[in-house]
């Protein structure tokens, strides 16, 4: 065994596995993993955990280096746990918690699993991370859930590709489910969808913290952005270049725009609440019938300007750290999170807060969600557990670690009507068309 820097953690690694299964691999792995993507202190850990180990002459064998890289951040964790840890908020849950932990055995088809697997919205998984974690803290008798990103789209395609023990159970989104997505889940057989709103985000749009400040509206980014504008009568190919040709008291430099890609729930929003917005201010938009108007409105410009990130918003920010003029688009929680790097934008005049949010004066605002697989409840040991748990006011309302977070909390009329439709297990109806 070496002697680096994370000797520690080999140790740990060592009396971990001694006290469980003689496969690290598999008793172990699957759970710890997780800890990698639990809050921005934990993923700075975490990163440079990796950095530390691919430096090291040991030979890499996969599940060594998960398991290092998993323990280092476990260990974080237990040390800075949160106060929601000190005792179990939802002691109803802890009285069903043997019935589902037999159940998992009796898994559906495509193999059994104990713990909980979770995809979607890179907004809504750090705050699904930390309940995650709290869960397994708090729950021991349930394996700590699995959450993993991918966009609220990827997350929801994932959640409607069938029921099963290889299929996962609870989607992440930072938007509602779409008529064609609970279409193609009851062609798969996911019939019973239920829909967690848990709080809210608003979405921002920020800079680097030392460069010039901006004051947009919709209309400004529809035209930094768009593939065609209205001019004169006519939709003419984007012509501007820089911020300041689109409005003088803008910044005189080059448009570079940083958006979610098509998968992400934030690029909905981006297009719902500003682009579309800033595009129907036109005369010759309104002009149009409603198919021509929404996609016109939807033409994003491909010649450089415009930059589409598919990651999550780690990316996002890289890209305006390497790019200082770049401005940025992505939550609240985020910005909130790296306030030391970046300067956010005004919409309207309105400075984005969790106040102006709550009161409606900042118009670029969405609930969270996560969609629960009815078909795996009482399959999947603590599922049920785990959504009463996310809904409890000490881990997701005001002061809870979730606010501290970033999420913006339901009020509490909403949270009461959110856990007795999913306690009264109420199923997701596709919304009749305009």
């Amino acid at each position: 065994m070496s002697s680096y820097d994370w000797q520690p953690i080999h140790t740990t690694v060592i009396i971990a596995t001694q006290h469980g299964n003689a496969d690290p691999a598999a008793d172990h792995t699957a759970r710890l993993t997780l800890n990698l993507r639990l809050t921005p202190r934990i993923g700075r850990l975490a990163a440079h955990d990796v950095h530390q180990m691919t430096k090291s002459p040991t030979p890499y064998h996969p599940w060594s280096l998960t398991m290092k890289v998993s323990i280092s951040a476990l260990a974080v964790a237990v040390a800075v746990s949160m106060t929601a840890c000190s005792k179990n908020p939802n002691p109803e849950a802890s009285a069903a918690s043997s019935d589902a932990t037999s159940s998992a055995a009796s898994s559906a088809s495509g193999g059994t699993r104990a713990n909980i697997q979770i995809a979607g919205s890179s907004t809504v998984l750090p705050f699904a991370s930390i309940v995650a974690e709290e869960f397994g803290n708090n729950f021991p008798q349930f394996k700590t859930p699995v959450v993993g990103s991918g966009g609220s789209g990827g997350g929801l395609r994932q959640f409607c590709q069938g029921t099963g023990g290889n299929t996962i159970d609870i989607a992440n989104s930072s938007r509602k489910i779409g008529n064609d997505e609970i279409e193609n889940c009851k062609k798969s057989g996911v019939n019973n969808i239920h829909e967690v709103m848990f709080g809210y985000d608003g979405i921002v749009f920020a800079s680097d913290s030392k460069g010039a400040k901006f004051a947009l509206t919709p209309k400004t980014v529809f035209l930094a952005g768009a593939a065609k504008v209205p001019q004169n009568g006519q939709m003419i190919d984007n012509p501007y270049s820089k911020w300041s040709d689109i409005d003088p008291s803008l910044p005189n430099q080059a448009i570079t725009l940083v958006i979610p890609g098509s998968n992400h729930g934030t690029r909905e929003v981006y297009e719902e609440k500003m682009h579309a917005v800033g595009c129907k201010e036109f005369a010759e938009v309104k002009a149009m019938d409603k198919v021509a108007q929404k996609d016109f409105c939807k033409g994003i410009r491909r010649d450089g300007k415009v930059v589409e990130i598919a990651g999550d918003y780690t990316e996002t920010l890289a890209r305006l750290q390497a790019t200082k003029t770049a401005v940025g688009a992505f939550g609240l929680s985020f910005y909130d999170q790296n306030r030391d790097k970046l300067q956010v934008a005004t919409v309207n005049g309105v400075v984005p807060s969790v106040a102006s949010i709550l009161d409606g004066s900042y118009p670029v605002s969405r609930p969270l969600y996560f969609y629960v697989k009815g078909e795996h409840i009482g399959v999947i040991a603590g599922l049920a557990e785990y959504t009463e748990y996310f809904l409890n006011t000490r881990v997701s309302g005001a002061n809870s670690p979730l606010e501290k977070a970033g999420l913006i909390p339901l009020p509490d009329d909403i949270r009461t009507k959110a856990l007795e439709d999913f306690k009264n297990r109420v199923v997701v109806q596709a919304v009749p068309a305009s």
